[in-house]
C-alpha cells in the first residue's frame, strides 16, 4: 500500500513539473507574440559587432527593446561596461533576465522592466538596441525621434529605417546605426556617399 502511494506521488510530482514547464514555454512564446514577435535570439558575436559599431562606451545607458533572454544586456554590461535596461513584455523572459544578471554579478548594472517598449520612457538612453522586423521599425521611427536625446544612437539588426540615413552600416552582419536626430535619406544615400 505504501509503495502504491509513493509511486502515485512520484507520478503526480513529475506530471506537475512537466505541466509547469509546459505553461512556462507557452508564456515564453505567446505573450511576446501577442504584442508583435516571439523572442528570436541573435548570435553573441553579432551583438558585440553591433555594439562596437554603435560605439557603446563605459557608463553609457543602453536600452534593449524586446530584451528576450537578456544576452544584449549581459554583453553591454560585461564587455562594454555600460548600464543596460531591458524592456520586455514576456514575464518569463523578465524573470530569466533578472536571474542571469544576478548570477553573473551584474544586478547593479542591469535593469529589466516588464512592459511594452512602445510605452517606455527612453529619454536617458545613449544607445537603443533593437532586433525587429521592417513593420516594427515603421511603428518605432517617430516614437524614437520624440523620445531620444540628441546624439543618441539607434542600432538595428536586420531592419533599416527606410527614411533615415544610417551613420554606420555593416553589410556582412546587416547592422544599421542611426544618430538622433536622424538624417533624412536611406541606406541607398549612405551607400552612394560612401562608395567614393
Amino acid at each position: 500500500m505504501f509503495r502504491v502511494i509513493t509511486i502515485s506521488m512520484i507520478i503526480l510530482f513529475f506530471f506537475g513539473f512537466f505541466l509547469l514547464l509546459f505553461i512556462l514555454a507557452l508564456l515564453w512564446i505567446l505573450v511576446p507574440a501577442l504584442y508583435g514577435l516571439p523572442s528570436i535570439p541573435t548570435k553573441s558575436e553579432r551583438i558585440r559587432n553591433a555594439l562596437k559599431l554603435a560605439n557603446l562606451q563605459p557608463n553609457e545607458v543602453l536600452y534593449d527593446l524586446g530584451a528576450g533572454d537578456g544576452r544584449v544586456l549581459l554583453i553591454a554590461s560585461g564587455k562594454f561596461g555600460a548600464k543596460a535596461v531591458g524592456i520586455e513584455i514576456g514575464p518569463v523572459q523578465c524573470a530569466l533576465i533578472w536571474l542571469r544578471a544576478t548570477a553573473n554579478g551584474f544586478s547593479d548594472k542591469i535593469q529589466v522592466r516588464w512592459g511594452n517598449y512602445l510605452n517606455a520612457d527612453l529619454r536617458d538612453a545613449d544607445v537603443v538596441f533593437l532586433y525587429a522586423t521592417s513593420q516594427e521599425v515603421l511603428k518605432l521611427a517617430s516614437y524614437l525621434e520624440k523620445q531620444l536625446k540628441q546624439g543618441a544612437r539607434v542600432v538595428s539588426i536586420s531592419a533599416d529605417f527606410h527614411e533615415w540615413e544610417p551613420s554606420n552600416f555593416d553589410e556582412h552582419d546587416l547592422i544599421f546605426v542611426y544618430e538622433i536626430p536622424p538624417k533624412k535619406g536611406s541606406l541607398a544615400t549612405y551607400l552612394l556617399k560612401n562608395s567614393k
